[in-house]
């Protein structure tokens, strides 16, 4: 993929909620950058995230706005990518302009002081604008009750919590007191409790993050655990991003990354439960509790391995994140269409392979 320079550089007069940054692949999407999807991937929800010139006040080990992280906020990449500064008032024109291909919007909080209320006014103003959805990925540490029911009454549909982490020790270790950062695994939890009693049940769901430490059996249960709470998981895989503290840190084998994807979309979708699958003395899962045949042609559909994420109003996935997860190539993690035949051949023998914890 080639992008034009973009211009992310901050200053007072650049920020939220006038100023919002944008990921790479919505700027393409947008027409404000220049490139090509690998694959002719299409890009269907328009992330955006807030930005200040004194950046995310957490220190999260892996994340790419760390506050720990060296240079100003504006020039940190998120997701290995660059995500340009544009007005408020320009992002909604050419969405406008690009409705057709567009079924939803992402609005992204960091941790700072006016996150709350600017999110508040910049969902309000986008739902007044146009008529897509729009989904919140909040932030715990700063939100309550109050402002989820005034996030809803804003136009927002969906709300997003990114735990990341599938146990509280992991929680602490990178994104508490481990790394001297706010966030706490209590409050990650309950704020998604109270999304869900909020939104209803299906409109609130948890990031989580395969590669951070955690076994299968722990992650299985998180993501049970979401799923018996009424939400959905929203999967990753863990890939460092440069200048953090995990940068030197390699993602999860494929193998294992693909047990883990079969596992959420068994129990997201209701299929089986976490208590029914088998782990071998390691806690990497062995077994999903369901007959092979019906497993086989699971494996065979590919939507287990395409991306988790918000829908739009047809009810397919909206926030399918190109190429977030990995480099454009032959190892796609999630696939942002549905894989081919040739990516069904790949991933069966990726299964096939080990993989450990990480």
């Amino acid at each position: 993929m080639s992008v034009e320079r973009a211009e992310t550089a901050e200053s007072p007069e650049r920020q939220s909620p006038a100023y919002l940054r944008t990921s790479l692949a919505a700027a393409l999407t947008l027409g404000l950058s220049r490139g090509l999807f690998h694959r002719d991937a299409r890009l269907h929800c328009i992330n955006l995230l807030l930005t200040y010139p004194e950046g995310c006040r957490a220190r999260c080990a892996y994340c790419g706005l760390s506050g720990r992280r060296i240079g100003p906020y504006g020039s940190k990449s998120f997701i290995r990518v660059p995500w340009p500064t544009v007005p408020l008032e320009d992002i909604v024109e050419r969405i406008a302009i690009r409705r057709d291909r567009i079924r939803r919007i992402c609005l992204s909080m960091i941790a700072h002081a006016r996150a709350v209320e600017d999110t508040k006014e910049i969902c309000s103003r986008l739902r007044a604008s146009v008529d897509i959805p729009v989904s919140l990925l909040i932030a715990p540490t700063l939100v309550s009750g109050k402002d989820l029911e005034h996030f809803r009454a804003a136009g927002a549909d969906k709300i997003g919590v990114a735990i990341d982490l599938a146990t509280p020790e992991l929680f602490e270790r990178h994104r508490g007191s481990g790394v001297g950062g706010p966030h706490r695994w209590e409050k990650y939890w309950s704020c998604l409790s109270e999304a869900l009693a909020v939104f209803g049940p299906g409109q609130a769901g948890a990031h989580l993050m395969v590669g951070m430490g955690e076994t299968d059996r722990e992650m299985c249960r998180a993501i049970q655990r979401v799923r018996d709470m009424g939400g959905r998981t929203h999967l990753f895989s863990f890939y460092p991003e440069a200048g953090s503290l995990m940068e030197e840190v390699p993602p999860p084998p494929l193998g294992r990354y693909r047990r883990v994807q079969i596992a959420r979309y068994l129990i997201d979708g209701g299929t089986a439960r976490e208590s029914a699958f088998r782990y071998d003395r390691t806690g990497g899962v062995t077994a999903f509790g369901v007959p092979d045949d019906m497993l086989d042609r699971i494996v065979g559909s590919g939507e287990p391995f395409r991306t988790s994420g918000c829908t739009g109003g047809d009810g397919e996935v909206a926030c399918n994140r190109p190429f977030a997860n990995s480099r454009p190539g032959e190892e796609i993690r999630n696939y942002p269409f549905s894989p081919e035949p040739e990516d069904l051949e790949s991933i069966r023998r990726q299964l096939q392979g080990g993989g450990g914890t990480r």
